[in-house]
């Protein structure tokens, strides 16, 4: 988006987000504009075995690009506002930034604060719209760019694109797919959303469900429950946390299965088969088939390799 007109001023933006996912469309800005005067990523966090401080991707990318980069760690206070208010900013777009946006730091800004969120609103509200798609058996997802509000993600919405969940869908699959159309999303609409002409629609209330934040517990496979479930958990949580199970004393983490139909197993749990597809496990209707496993200290193998090294069949798996 460019400014033919040189009297015409260039629109100010300053850019906020963290992750990976608010990478690519920083990066449509950048190459495409209106390129921002600013970008805002959370501090420096400690990462890896040794703990050292690791700049976030946008920080990277953003520096990359030669932005000037702020990290404070809170916008709540007079003087961070009044950093922001400086760069005098015609919008604000953000894409899971992290931090709380008070209703004084959405005022700053002529068009307000713009985000990108990774749900079909009002769908999946919250922080973890990509997880609780998969888990609940969601058929699609989407992108939806909201003007901000104070409330969670309840802003009227500009536009959103939706694109299925397939039966193989992961959350790492989809967090990639999703962030590529957040970003040719942006850059379709933003010009209209600048100059005004864009008025985004009121959502409905009553069709709000809430991404509640996941949490590594939630990775246990609870084998009393049905293989088509299981299978949503194993791909809801690829490639974060991984779903697992306990073998005797070992926990395992199962990073692919997929449900094979047939009746309740008498005995959740129990290993059926073993073999080159992968192995079997019973469950409270079908069972699942695990096909790449990762055992403690190793890396992530097929199944069928996991089979090779022992006899499997009438041993248990179990959840936490």
């Amino acid at each position: 988006m460019k400014q033919g007109n040189k009297d015409v001023p260039l629109p100010r933006v300053v850019y906020a987000g963290t992750p990976d996912f608010a990478v690519p469309a920083l990066e449509a800005l950048i190459e495409r504009g209106p390129r921002p005067v600013a970008v805002y990523t959370q501090p420096d966090r400690p990462a890896g075995r040794g703990r050292q401080l690791r700049p976030s991707p946008v920080k990277v990318a953003a520096e990359a690009a030669g932005i000037p980069v702020l990290q404070p760690e809170s916008l709540k206070s007079p003087e961070a506002q009044a950093e922001l208010a400086a760069w005098r900013p015609d919008i604000l777009i953000v894409a899971a930034y992290g931090l709380i946006l008070p209703r004084t730091v959405l005022e700053i800004p002529g068009r307000g604060g713009l985000n990108i969120h990774a749900s079909l609103l009002p769908r999946w509200r919250g922080a973890a719209p990509i997880h609780r798609a998969i888990l609940a058996g969601d058929t699609e997802t989407g992108v939806c760019l909201m003007q901000m509000a104070p409330g969670l993600d309840t802003g009227p919405v500009h536009a959103c694109r939706s694109t299925p969940i397939t039966a193989t869908t992961t959350t790492g699959e989809m967090h990639d797919t999703l962030a590529t159309l957040g970003a040719e999303l942006l850059l379709e609409r933003l010009p209209e959303i600048l100059a005004g002409r864009s008025q985004p629609e009121p959502q409905d209330d009553a069709g709000a469900t809430y991404a509640h934040k996941l949490e590594k517990g939630e990775a246990w496979l609870d084998f009393a429950r049905p293989a088509v479930e299981l299978d949503r958990q194993v791909r809801a949580f690829n490639p974060w946390p991984v779903a697992q199970a306990r073998w005797g004393e070992q926990v395992i983490r199962v990073h692919a299965a997929r449900p094979l139909p047939g009746p309740a197993d008498p005995e959740p749990g129990t290993i059926r088969a073993a073999g080159r597809d992968g192995v079997q496990v019973g469950t409270e209707q079908g069972q699942l088939l695990l096909e790449t496993v990762q055992l403690p200290g190793k890396r992530p193998v097929a199944a069928a390799d996991w089979a090779n090294t022992t006899a499997l069949v009438g041993q248990r798996l179990a959840g936490g």
